[in-house]
C-alpha cells in the first residue's frame, strides 16, 4: 500500500473515531466504505466512481451497495470489476453486513483471518481471485454460503474446524489447490449442507466412513477430478435428498451396490465416468423416477440395459462409452420423449437396432459405433432434431436410409466400417454436412459431385464400387452426371437470383415507406442517458448516405460528430410497430445500464413510430473484422487480448448483469476496437428492442450475412441460449487464430471456417496448417491452446461447449497479455 493510500485510510479512521466518540450513534458507514475503496489499487476507481463523499446519491445507492430498511449496509456485491489491493478489517465494522461478494477480481493477498469477526455475514464469495495461503481455521460462524473456488494458490488441506459452521448450506472450494485426505471432522458435522463442491483439486484417499449418513441434507455433491480412491459410498443416499452426484475422473473402484442406488429416489444426475468401477451396472438406476443424466463411460461396467428403461419419464442423456455392456439395445429407448443423447460406443451390444432406435424428435446425438450390431439401419424420419449419427464399426447391412436426407439439422454422419450396400442417396446433398464418412463398406454407384468436392477422399475409400471424378473408378456416364450437375447449378443460381430480387424489391418499398412517413424530425422523441449536447433534429437531418459507415439486416450505422468534436455511432433500426416510447425507454435503459470495459456504451436513442435511432460509442479503429481484413498484421499477443476482452464482456452479459442478456448476433463485425485495441462488444441485447427473436432470426435470413456464426442447433431449438453465443464466439476466435474470414464463398475447400478448420486438423500436420502464417512461430503453443478452446466452443453438441466464465479462465491461463508498444502497421478502415 502506498503512502497516500495509507494516509487516506488513517484520516478516514480518525474521522470515524471522532464521530463515534462524539455521538452516541453507530459509526458512519459511508466512511467505512470509503476506507475500503482507499485500500484498493488505482484501477478500481473507474468501477467505483460514484463512491465519493461528494456523490449526489446516498451511499446505499452506490455501485454494489445494498442496505436494510434502516439504511445500514447489508450487502456488498462487486464481482468482476478488476479490483485489487487489500481486504481491510474495517469491512467487519459494518454491523449489518450479511453478504460480501468480491468474486472474479484480482485480489492477491492471503486469505483474510479477520473475516471471522464479521458478526452478521451469511454469504462470503471470494471465488476466482488470486488468494493464497491456507484455509483459515476460523470463519464467521453465521455463514450459510462460502465460495472460495478458483483460487488455485490456496494450496491447503481441509481444516477440521470447518465442521463448526453448522449453519452452512453451500460450500464451494473447487479448483483451490486442496490436497490430502478428507478428514471426517471437517465435513460430517455439516448437518445442514446442501451443496458441496470440492472438485478439481488434489484430494486423495477414500471417503470417510459414514460419509453419506453424516450429511443428511446433501443434494449436490461434486468430488470430480481429484485423486480419490476406495469403494462407492454405499450410504450416499441415506438422507434421500441427493439430486446430483459427480465422482468422475478419480480412482474409485469396485462395484456400485444396487441397494445403494435403490435409495436414491431423488437422484437426477449421476456422473461416475473415468474411474475403475466394474461389475454389473445397477439396473435400478435406469428406472429411478427423476433420473435425467447417466454418465458412466471409461469404466468396466457389465450388464444389459433393461427393457424397463422405455418407461422413463425424464431421461435426457446417457453416455456409457468404453465399457463392457452387452445384449440388445431395447425397444423404446430411442422413443423416450425427453432423450436427446444416447452414446454407447466401444461396448459389446449385439443384435439388430430396434425400429424406434430414433423415434423421438428430441433425439440429437446417437452414437453406437464400435459394437457388434447387425441388420439394417432403421428409417429415422421421426428424428427431426438429429444432429449427429455415428454407427461406425459394426456389421450393419442394407442401404443408407433415404430418410436421412430429410433430417434438416443433421450435420455429422459416420457409417464407416460396416457392410452397407447400394448408393449414396442424393438427398444428403440438401444437408449442411460437416462430416460424412462412408468408408470401408460395399457401396456402389456414382457419388454426387458436390460430395466429392466437399469430402476428403479418405471418407469414401474402401468402396470399390463407387465411381466419380477423383475416385479410382470413373463413371461411364460422366457426361450425363455433369449435365445433371450443371442443371442443378443453374436451378440453384436461378432460385438465388429470384430470392435476391424479391428481397431487393421489399427493401426498396420498406425504405420508400419510411421516407414517405417523414424524413424530418416531426414526431420524434429523444432520451439521452449521457449529456451529448445535441437535439434529435440535428441527429436525424444528418443521417444521409454520406454519413453511413455500415449496413446490416437490423439497420444502417451512421457516423455523427457532436458539437464538442467527439464522434458517436447512430444505428437506425426499423420499428416493428409494437414498440411504444415507454417500452423503448425501459428496454434501452436496461441496455444502457450494462457497464463493462468490454461493452460499448449505449448513450441514448431517438424514437418515432417508423424507426428508432440507437446512439452508442464510436471507435475509430473499426471492428475486429475490419482489422483482420486489412493489410496490416496483428501480433498474437494483441489477438489474444482481443479474444480475452470479448470473452469477459460476454461473461458479464451472461453471468453478472441482471437481467442476464444474450447477444444473439456476436460476430467479428460486432466487436469494435478502441485506440488501445481493447475490444468493445456492440449490438448486444437488441432482441429487447426489435422484438422477440428478430435480432437472431433476421441475420440468418439476410443473404449477405455470414451463417457460419450460427450454432447448428438453431434450426430445432425453441429458444436461443448462452451456448449459441459461445458457438459464435468460437467462430470469432477461429478468425483470430487463422487470420481467415469466417465465410469465404469462393473457397473450394469449405466456405465455413468451422468446417475448414475441422477438416484440416484431422490431417497429419493440420493443426499447424490452420494457424495464421503471418504470426511468429514462437506463439504456436499459445495458438494451439486457443485452437483447442475454439474447437470446444464450436462443438456440434451444445453441452460440450464451455460456459463463458470457463472461456475467460482458459484464455487467462494461455498468456499474460500486456499492452505492446507498436502493435499494428497499416491504415485501418472505418468501422462498419
Amino acid at each position: 500500500m502506498n503512502f497516500m493510500a495509507a494516509t487516506t485510510i488513517l484520516l478516514l479512521l480518525l474521522t470515524l473515531l471522532s464521530t463515534a466518540t462524539s455521538s452516541s450513534s453507530s459509526p458512519d458507514e459511508q466512511l467505512l466504505l470509503l476506507a475500503f475503496k482507499s485500500s484498493l489499487h488505482d484501477q478500481a476507481s473507474p468501477s467505483l466512481s460514484d463512491w465519493s463523499p461528494s456523490s449526489p446519491t446516498h451511499h446505499c445507492n452506490w455501485t454494489g451497495v445494498a442496505c436494510t430498511p434502516h439504511r445500514s449496509v447489508s450487502s456488498l456485491d462487486l464481482p468482476g470489476l478488476n479490483l485489487s489491493g487489500d481486504l481491510p478489517p474495517s469491512l467487519c465494522s459494518l454491523p449489518s453486513l450479511s453478504r460480501l461478494d468480491l468474486s472474479r477480481n484480482l485480489f492477491s493477498v492471503p486469505l483474510p483471518l479477520h473475516l471471522s469477526l464479521c458478526p452478521s455475514l451469511l454469504l462470503l464469495n471470494l471465488s476466482s481471485n488470486l488468494l493464497w495461503g491456507p484455509l483459515p481455521d476460523r470463519l464467521p460462524p453465521s455463514l450459510t454460503s462460502l465460495d472460495l473456488s478458483h483460487n488455485p494458490s490456496i494450496s491447503s488441506q481441509l481444516p477440521p474446524d470447518l465442521g463448526t459452521l453448522t449453519s452452512l448450506k453451500s460450500l464451494r472450494l473447487q479448483a483451490s489447490g486442496l490436497h490430502g485426505h478428507i478428514p471426517a471432522d471437517a465435513l460430517l458435522r455439516l448437518r445442514s449442507i446442501e451443496l458441496l463442491d470440492l472438485s478439481r483439486n488434489n484430494l486423495t484417499g477414500p471417503l470417510p466412513a459414514n460419509f453419506g449418513s453424516g450429511l443428511p441434507a446433501l443434494a449436490h455433491l461434486d468430488l470430480s477430478q481429484n485423486n480419490l480412491s476406495g469403494p462407492f459410498p454405499t450410504d450416499i443416499c441415506n438422507g434421500n435428498s441427493l439430486v446430483e452426484l459427480s465422482l468422475y475422473e478419480n480412482s474409485f473402484a469396485g462395484p456400485v451396490p444396487p441397494a445403494a442406488i435403490q435409495r436414491c429416489s431423488s437422484l437426477e444426475r449421476l456422473q461416475v465416468q473415468s474411474n475403475r468401477f466394474a461389475g454389473d451396472f445397477p439396473s435400478a438406476l435406469w428406472s429411478l423416477p427423476r433420473i435425467r443424466l447417466i454418465r458412466a463411460e471409461d469404466n468396466r461396467f457389465t450388464g444389459r440395459i433393461p427393457a424397463s428403461v422405455a418407461r422413463s419419464a425424464s431421461l435426457e442423456q446417457v453416455q456409457i462409452d468404453s465399457n463392457e455392456f452387452s445384449g440388445e439395445i431395447p425397444p423404446g429407448l430411442g422413443s423416450i420423449p425427453t432423450m436427446y443423447r444416447f452414446s454407447a460406443p466401444s461396448n459389446g451390444f449385439s443384435g439388430r437396432l430396434p425400429d424406434d432406435f430414433c423415434g423421438s424428435p428430441a433425439m440429437s446425438i446417437l452414437d453406437v459405433s464400435r459394437n457388434s450390431l447387425s441388420g439394417p439401419i432403421p428409417e429415422l424420419a421421426n428424428c427431426t432434431g438429429l444432429v449427429s449419427l455415428s454407427l461406425a464399426g459394426n456389421g450393419l447391412t442394407g442401404g443408407i436410409p433415404r430418410s436421412l436426407g430429410r433430417l434438416q439439422v443433421l450435420t455429422y454422419i459416420d457409417l464407416s466400417s460396416n457392410n452397407l450396400t447400394g448408393g449414396i442417396p442424393e438427398g444428403l446433398l440438401g444437408l449442411k454436412l460437416a462430416l460424412l464418412n462412408v468408408s470401408f463398406n460395399r457401396l456402389s454407384g456414382a457419388v454426387p459431385l458436390p460430395l466429392i468436392a466437399g469430402l476428403p477422399a479418405s471418407f469414401l475409400q474402401g468402396n470399390p464400387g463407387l465411381c466419380g471424378p477423383g475416385l479410382p473408378n470413373a463413371c461411364e456416364d460422366d457426361e450425363g452426371g455433369r449435365g445433371q450437375s450443371d442443371g442443378l447449378t443453374i436451378a440453384v443460381v436461378a432460385t438465388a437470383f429470384a430470392v435476391g430480387f424479391v428481397v431487393l424489391v421489399l427493401g426498396f418499398f420498406g425504405v420508400y415507406r419510411l421516407y414517405r412517413k417523414g424524413a424530418t424530425s416531426d414526431g420524434w422523441k429523444s432520451v439521452f442517458f449521457y449529456p451529448l449536447g445535441v437535439s434529435e433534429d440535428e441527429l436525424i437531418t444528418s443521417l444521409d448516405e454520406k454519413s453511413a459507415i455500415g449496413r446490416g439486416p437490423l439497420g444502417n450505422v451512421h457516423l455523427f460528430q457532436l458539437p464538442g468534436g467527439g464522434l458517436v455511432a447512430v444505428k437506425k433500426l426499423l420499428n416493428p410497430g409494437n414498440l411504444s416510447l415507454r417500452t423503448a425507454k425501459a428496454e434501452i435503459g436496461t441496455l444502457a445500464k450494462a457497464r463493462h470495459r468490454n461493452l460499448t456504451r449505449v448513450l441514448g436513442f431517438c424514437y418515432s413510430e417508423s424507426a428508432l435511432l440507437l446512439v452508442h460509442d464510436y471507435h475509430r479503429r473499426g471492428s475486429v473484422g475490419d482489422v483482420l481484413r486489412s493489410s496490416g498484421t496483428l501480433e498474437w499477443g494483441v489477438r489474444l487480448r482481443i479474444a480475452l476482452g470479448t470473452a469477459r464482456g460476454l461473461a458479464y452479459l451472461h453471468k453478472d448483469y441482471v437481467p442476464h442478456l444474450l447477444h444473439r448476433n456476436l460476430k467479428s463485425n460486432n466487436v469494435l476496437l478502441d485506440d488501445d485495441f481493447e475490444p468493445k462488444i456492440t449490438g448486444f441485447g437488441l432482441d429487447r428492442v426489435v422484438g422477440g427473436d428478430a435480432s437472431y432470426r433476421l441475420p440468418m435470413a439476410h443473404g449477405s450475412e455470414p451463417r457460419c456464426y450460427i450454432a447448428p442447433e438453431h434450426g430445432y431449438s425453441k429458444k436461443t441460449t448462452e451456448q449459441m453465443d459461445i458457438y459464435s464466439f468460437g467462430v470469432l476466435l477461429l478468425e483470430l487464430i487463422t487470420g481467415r474470414e469466417a465465410e469465404r464463398q469462393e473457397s473450394r475447400e469449405a466456405p465455413d471456417i468451422v468446417k475448414w478448420v475441422r477438416r484440416k486438423v484431422n490431417m497429419t500436420n493440420g493443426p499447424l496448417e490452420v494457424l495464421d502464417p503471418k504470426i511468429s512461430s514462437s506463439s504456436q503453443q499459445e495458438m494451439l491452446g486457443a485452437l483447442d478452446l475454439a474447437l470446444r466452443c464450436t462443438s456440434v453438441m451444445p453441452e460440450k461447449r464451455p460456459a463463458s466464465d470457463e472461456v475467460v479462465r482458459s484464455l487467462e491461463s494461455l498468456h499474460s497479455v500486456v499492452n505492446p508498444p507498436e502493435i499494428y502497421s497499416g491504415e485501418l478502415p472505418i468501422s462498419s
